[in-house]
C-alpha cells in the first residue's frame, strides 16, 4: 500500500483533498487486487463464562502492509491477535493467515508468522546470543544458517555488544528488542506485535520503531496493536478501531482524521475557569455543531469553522472575564479521532523511565 505515513490534507484545500481522494481510490483498487496476508470473515469468540470478546469482525490485510489495530483495554485487540496467531480457537467465522486456515492448518500458520506478545518471552537465564539460537532451533532454522542468522539479528536490534550477557541483566528496552529478534529468526512474512513498546521510555520506543520500519520496508507484513496513538500515526499505513468486540471504523490515518470533521481549536485559560470556558464555547452560535471538551489546560473545540471563528470566541471569552493564556488551531490528531469515536481518550500507559534503551 503506497500511502505516505506523514501526509495530511488540510480541510481548507479542495484541490489537495480531491487529489488525496484520487490517491485513496487508486490505493483501494490496488489493495483489492493484492495478495492477502490476513483474511477474516465474521470472526466471533465467546469465552466459556459467556463473555463475548469478539463479535463479527471482518478484516482483510494485503501482504506488505503495516496495519494498526487500536482500541481501549478490553475492546478485543489481544483476543483477535491470539486467534490470528492460533493461540485461541474462534467460536465462529473464517480466518486465513498467509493463505492457511487458522482452524485446520494451525501448524502452517505458526511456522509462517512471528509473534511478539505484550510480555517478553525470552529466558532471562540465557544470554542474548543463546536466546536467539534457541529460537532458531525452535523455528527450524537450518543448522548451518543459525550462527549467521543470530549475528545478523543481534546487529539489527543493536545488541551485539551485550550478546554474551545474560538477559536478566538487560533493561526493559533491551529485553523488548531481544524479544523482537527471537520472533523474527525464521524470517516470517507476517509479524504480530501486541503492544510492543508499552512501558518503554521514548528512546527505547524510537529504536524499536526504526526496526519495525526497516523490516516492513523489506516486505514483512506487520500487524500492530498499540496504546500509543502517535505510534500508530507514525508507523501504520492503515488502521482499524475495535470497540466492544466490533470494528467501528478503518482507513488510513489521514482518512480517519478527516472523519472528525474540521479543525481543532485549543484554548488555555488561567485559574479554574475550565468549566465556564466550555459552557461559553457550547453556547457560541458559530460553534453550534462543534464538539467541546475540557482539557487540563482549558478546552478543545472541534469544528469546521474553528479557524474562521476562533478569534471571535476569544473575544467572547475576554468579554466574559476569562483570561486566555494561549490558543492554537491545528489539524485533528488520532487522539481526536479516538475521542470522537469512543467518547473517551485512549488509556495510554505512562512510559516506564527505567525501561531503558
Amino acid at each position: 500500500m503506497n500511502v505516505s505515513r506523514h501526509s495530511e490534507t488540510p480541510a481548507s484545500d479542495p484541490s489537495a483533498a480531491a487529489a488525496d481522494a484520487d490517491e485513496t481510490q487508486r490505493t483501494t483498487t490496488a489493495q483489492r487486487d493484492a495478495p492477502r496476508a490476513i483474511d477474516v470473515d465474521g470472526l466471533e469468540l465467546t469465552y466459556g463464562d459467556g463473555t463475548e470478546a469478539v463479535s463479527g469482525v471482518e478484516m482483510s490485510i494485503p501482504r506488505g502492509e503495516f496495519f494498526g489495530f487500536l482500541g481501549p483495554n478490553g475492546a478485543g485487540k489481544t483476543t483477535t491477535i491470539k486467534v490470528l496467531a492460533t493461540l485461541l480457537s474462534p467460536t465462529a467465522g473464517e480466518v486465513r493467515v498467509n493463505g492457511f486456515d487458522a482452524r485446520t492448518e494451525g501448524r502452517k500458520v505458526r511456522s509462517s508468522i512471528g509473534y511478539m506478545p505484550q510480555e517478553t518471552s525470552i529466558d532471562p537465564e540465557l544470554t542474548a546470543r543463546e536466546n536467539v539460537r534457541f529460537a532458531c532451533e525452535a523455528y527450524g532454522v537450518p543448522r548451518g544458517e543459525r550462527a549467521d542468522r543470530t549475528d545478523e539479528l543481534l546487529d539489527l536490534v543493536d545488541l551485539v555488544d551485550v550478546a554474551d550477557k545474560e538477559a536478566e541483566e538487560f533493561s526493559g528496552g533491551m529485553k523488548k528488542r531481544l524479544d523482537a529478534a527471537t520472533a523474527l529468526v525464521h524470517e516470517p512474512p507476517l509479524v504480530f506485535l501486541d503492544e510492543p513498546t508499552t512501558g518503554l521510555d521514548p528512546k527505547a520506543r524510537n529504536r524499536l520503531w526504526e526496526y519495525f520500519r526497516r523490516i516492513n520496508d523489506e516486505g514483512t507484513t506487520i500487524f500492530l496493536t498499540t496504546q500509543y496513538l502517535e505510534e500508530a500515526d507514525q508507523l501504520c499505513d492503515r488502521l482499524a478501531v475495535i470497540l466492544d468486540g466490533e470494528i467501528v471504523i478503518e482507513g488510513t490515518p489521514a482518512e480517519l482524521k478527516r472523519e472528525v470533521g474540521g479543525e481543532v481549536l485549543d484554548i488555555d485559560v488561567a485559574g479554574d475557569a475550565h468549566a465556564e470556558t466550555a459552557a461559553i464555547a457550547r453556547d457560541f452560535e458559530p460553534f453550534a455543531d462543534a464538539t467541546v471538551e475540557t482539557t487540563d489546560e482549558g478546552i478543545s473545540v472541534t469544528a469546521r469553522s474553528a479557524r474562521q471563528h476562533g478569534t471571535d470566541l476569544l473575544v467572547a471569552l475576554r468579554d466574559a472575564g476569562v483570561t486566555v493564556t494561549g490558543f492554537n488551531v491545528r489539524e485533528p490528531t488520532l487522539d481526536d479521532v479516538f475521542l470522537a469515536i469512543t467518547g473517551e481518550p485512549l488509556d495510554e500507559e505512562t512510559p516506564d523511565e527505567e525501561g531503558g534503551s
